[in-house]
C-alpha cells in the first residue's frame, strides 16, 4: 500500500526551480516507489481554482478543494466569492470545502474571517462536502463557530496541525481528522509530537502541506509531496509502531472521508 498526502498546493510549486516539467513532476508523484496512492491538492485562493482545475484534470489520483484561506480575505469579497462559488463547486473533482477557518496571527480582519470561514460552513453543508480547517491564534473563534454552524454534520480536517491536545480533542469531538505535517520533524515542535501521541489511529492524518514546510532531512527546501513519507516515519516513531502501520490507518481515514470514485 502506497501513502496519501492528505493537504498539499501542487499550483503553487515553480517547478523551474527543482529542474522539472509539471507533467514530468506529476508523474512522478504517483509512478516512483516512493509515490503516493493519492493527494489531495488544496485551494487557497479562489482566483486561483482555473489553475488548480487544469492541473487536477493531468492525473485521475488528483483530487482538489474548493475554497478561500482566511490570510487572503484581501483578493475577494463575499459577492465575488458566491459568483466563483455558482461557477466552479458542482465540479466532480472537489471533494472538500477549503481551506477555511480563522488565522489571527497576523491581525487580519477578524469579522470578515468569521464571515466567510461561516459561509463555508455553509456550503460545505449544502453540497455535503468535508471541510478543511486552518485555525492559528483563534482556537476560541474556530471551535464556537465550528459548533454553532453544526459542522459535525459533514467533519472535515485541522490541517497542519499546531495547537493543543485540547482543541485537537476538541475537533475530534466534533467529527473531524487531525493532520500533521512536517513540523513534527523540527527539533522545536516536541509540544505537537506529543499530541500526536495522543491522538487515535482512527482520528490521525499526515500532510505535506507541500511546497511549504519540508520535513528534516529537506527542511528549509522546496517541499515536495512525496516527502510525506518522511512524516509519516516520524508519526510512526512517536507512535511506536511502523511506517506501514501509519500508512494503513492513515489511508482508511483519508478514504472514509473521500471515497474513492
Amino acid at each position: 500500500m502506497k501513502i496519501i498526502d492528505s493537504h498539499c498546493h501542487l499550483q503553487s510549486i515553480d517547478f523551474d526551480k527543482i529542474n522539472t516539467t509539471e507533467d514530468a513532476f506529476i508523474k512522478s508523484c504517483f509512478d516512483s516507489e516512493e509515490g503516493l496512492d493519492d493527494l489531495l491538492c488544496v485551494c487557497i485562493e479562489i482566483d486561483d481554482f482555473p489553475n488548480l482545475l487544469r492541473i487536477a484534470n493531468k492525473h485521475p489520483k488528483i483530487r482538489i478543494s474548493f475554497g478561500q484561506h482566511p490570510n487572503d480575505m484581501e483578493t475577494i469579497t463575499l459577492k465575488e466569492f458566491e459568483a466563483a462559488c455558482e461557477q466552479y463547486l458542482s465540479h466532480e473533482k472537489i471533494i472538500a470545502i477549503g481551506e477555511t477557518g480563522l488565522d489571527y496571527y497576523r491581525d487580519g480582519n477578524k469579522d470578515a474571517q468569521q464571515l466567510m470561514f461561516r459561509r463555508q460552513i455553509q456550503l460545505a453543508k449544502e453540497h455535503k462536502k468535508p471541510l478543511i480547517i486552518h485555525t492559528r491564534n483563534a482556537v476560541d473563534d474556530t471551535l464556537r463557530i465550528l459548533k454553532e454552524e453544526r459542522a459535525h454534520e459533514v467533519g472535515g480536517i485541522f490541517h497542519c496541525f499546531t495547537e493543543s491536545w485540547e482543541m485537537a480533542k476538541a475537533g475530534i469531538d466534533l467529527g473531524f481528522y487531525i493532520s500533521f505535517s512536517g513540523i513534527v520533524t523540527f527539533k522545536n515542535a516536541q509540544a505537537i509530537r506529543d499530541v500526536v501521541e495522543k491522538v487515535p489511529f482512527e482520528r490521525l492524518l499526515i500532510e505535506t502541506d507541500a511546497p511549504y514546510l519540508a520535513p528534516v532531512p529537506h527542511r528549509g527546501k522546496v517541499n515536495l509531496p512525496v516527502y510525506v513519507n518522511f512524516v509519516g516515519q516520524e508519526v510512526a516513531k512517536i507512535k511506536n509502531t511502523d511506517l506501514e502501520t501509519i500508512i494503513k490507518h492513515t489511508s482508511s481515514n483519508f478514504y472514509q472521508l473521500f471515497p474513492r470514485s
